[in-house]
């Protein structure tokens, strides 16, 4: 299946920075984390502080695949009463500010599921969402989700992790559009951080079968190492870092401190410094 709106947002603002010469920087942070206001401050400030994609998750009570502090993000959200139909809520709101930089839901299928896949969908595009990123379902499970949300005209992205071999990749990228989200270390997210060697190595074998664009995520914690991914890659992706960032800024009872949102703000300026500065 070919991939949906070849002329959209993700499309596009990888055609952009193609031209520009450089690598993206992808944003994570958790919908609702740590309370919806704060969380919309954040999200309609990234594209100023130089976010080029943002991933929004999607929170759940059981996300298996994420570390301590994505997890920790995700409970927090939920505490603060972010369902799926807030997070959607997010997006509308943001898009009614900027209607160019993609926006992409991360998540889990159960919420989605729970959402009803077609009213979801139908939702989701009304609000402006790009693209989703569901890692709990492998495609042995495409017409779950994937199938019908790249006919609905959303992209589905996929993960590549380094024990995806030559045999397991075609299937994992014959219905993948948008990017594909390479993960540059086996395990769950925010542990540990990639080898920059083995990370060229991954892309280019990418490269080699597909000619989606290759984004980077997990272990990337620095804008140092922002820009070593930079340089091998079309984009750089940061979550755990920035939500850690957050985290960091709660009072002892879990409430934003004054000022939190500009502080993970300027964080993201230092990784985008990094990711546009890796190759000049």
């Amino acid at each position: 299946m070919s991939a949906p709106k070849d002329n959209g947002r993700i499309a596009k603002r990888f055609a952009a920075l193609k031209a520009e010469g450089r690598a993206g920087l992808v944003t994570f942070i958790t919908a609702g984390d740590p309370d919806l206001e704060t969380c919309r401050a954040v999200l309609h400030g990234l594209p100023a502080a130089g976010a080029d994609l943002i991933e929004l998750g999607l929170p759940f009570s059981d996300p298996m695949a994420d570390g301590p502090a994505i997890q920790a993000a995700s409970l927090r959200a939920l505490h603060a009463g972010t369902t799926a139909r807030k997070t959607l809520d997010l997006v509308r709101g943001f898009r009614a500010t900027d209607a160019d930089t993609p926006v992409i839901l991360m998540g889990y299928y159960n919420p989605i599921h729970a959402y009803g896949v077609d009213r979801f969908l139908a939702d989701a595009i009304a609000a402006g969402v790009d693209g989703l990123i569901v890692v709990d379902l492998p495609p042995e499970e495409d017409e779950e989700l994937c199938i019908p949300a790249l006919k609905a005209g959303v992209n589905f992205i996929r993960l590549a992790t380094p024990t995806t071999d030559d045999k397991r990749l075609p299937a994992v990228l014959q219905n993948t559009s948008g990017f594909v989200y390479y993960v540059s270390i086996a395990g769950i997210t925010g542990t540990a951080s990639a080898d920059n060697a083995a990370v060229g190595a991954a892309v280019d074998r990418l490269k080699r079968h597909t000619d989606l664009p290759v984004a980077v995520g997990f272990g990337i914690k620095t804008p140092e190492q922002a820009a070593d991914v930079a340089r091998v890659a079309d984009a750089a992706v940061v979550g755990s870092a920035i939500v850690t960032r957050l985290a960091d800024g709660l009072d002892a009872e879990g409430k934003a401190r004054p000022g939190l949102a500009e502080d993970v703000l300027g964080f993201v300026r230092e990784l985008a410094g990094g990711v546009r500065g890796a190759r000049v």
